[in-house]
């Protein structure tokens, strides 16, 4: 056979295309982003199309994809080990193998393999406009089912975890305060567009109202998944509890801000202040 022919032959290589938001068009997407990126222990259950029973969580053991508990509890993981071009699909893909999985059984990463395309997405999956029923845990004893004791192996990892853990508690839709180490944060992904809400911050910043309170200053953003995560530094010594109430109000005035919008576009001052607010910028994939 000639070169020629040998290329006709040759199967085309699929292109992957990165998706930069690809949890666009679920209700959950700012629980789904904080879940993946920084809230260390956590679980929901997640409401899917044909009614099944599955947990999604934040690590699994081994930060597998996906595994069912000897008890049948069947969870799929969002913090894994590799990923492909589209976070979505990996996780229906790991979905889907849990759904169909016997107890014991572990899906130690994500199907990366399959050409991009194919595969269902957690859009074809979930009931679109289902919000997420977050449950922090101050360890990691839910890998286990319940009145069961870890040994070995598994203990020595349920150890490390759990040794890893930073305080973390959940203020509100997307918002969680975090200890971490000497310092605590603010971390709140918005499902504003970037743009939008890059205004509404400027505009509360020019009014010097963009923080929360004493103890509190505003320590600019990263972009994580297409959503914008806008961080504030709080006072390590006050209470999660205390930073709710404040929090609520500064929702409130960013809220109040993006509204705005339309009918007063930024001032001098309040675009001064949007360009400060994009050199404080990162972006994490």
């Amino acid at each position: 056979m000639g070169k020629a022919a040998r290329k006709k032959n040759k199967a085309p290589k699929v292109r992957e295309v990165f998706v930069a938001q690809p949890f666009e068009g679920l209700a959950a997407e700012p629980e789904l982003v904080a879940l993946r990126e920084f809230v260390p222990s956590a679980t929901a259950p997640l409401t899917l199309t044909e009614g099944r029973e599955v947990t999604l969580a934040t690590v699994l053991p081994g930060a597998a994809a996906a595994f069912v508990r000897s008890d049948e509890r069947v969870f799929v993981g969002l913090q894994v080990q590799t990923r492909s071009s589209d976070i979505s699909r990996d996780l229906g893909r790991a979905l889907k193998w849990a759904l169909d999985a016997k107890p014991g059984d572990v899906l130690s990463v994500p199907d990366t393999t399959t050409p991009g395309g194919e595969g269902e997405r957690l859009q074809d999956l979930l009931v679109a406009d289902a919000q997420l029923d977050v449950t922090l845990h101050a360890n990691f004893d839910w890998w286990l089912p319940e009145d069961t004791d870890a040994e070995g192996e598994v203990k020595l990892s349920l150890d490390r975890a759990n040794e890893a853990i930073m305080p973390t508690e959940r203020l509100g839709r997307g918002s969680y305060w975090v200890l971490a180490g000497e310092k605590a944060h603010l971390r709140w992904v918005r499902p504003e567009p970037e743009n939008a809400l890059l205004q509404a911050l400027a505009r509360l910043s020019a009014a010097g109202t963009l923080g929360l309170g004493e103890g509190s200053r505003y320590a600019g953003s990263f972009r994580a998944h297409g959503l914008l995560v806008p961080v504030w530094d709080l006072d390590s010594e006050a209470h999660a509890r205390e930073w709710a109430e404040p929090a609520a109000q500064l929702g409130a005035r960013l809220d109040e801000a993006l509204a705005s919008l339309d009918a007063e576009p930024l001032n001098t001052a309040e675009r001064r202040a949007r360009d400060g607010l994009i050199g404080r910028q990162l972006t994490l994939r």
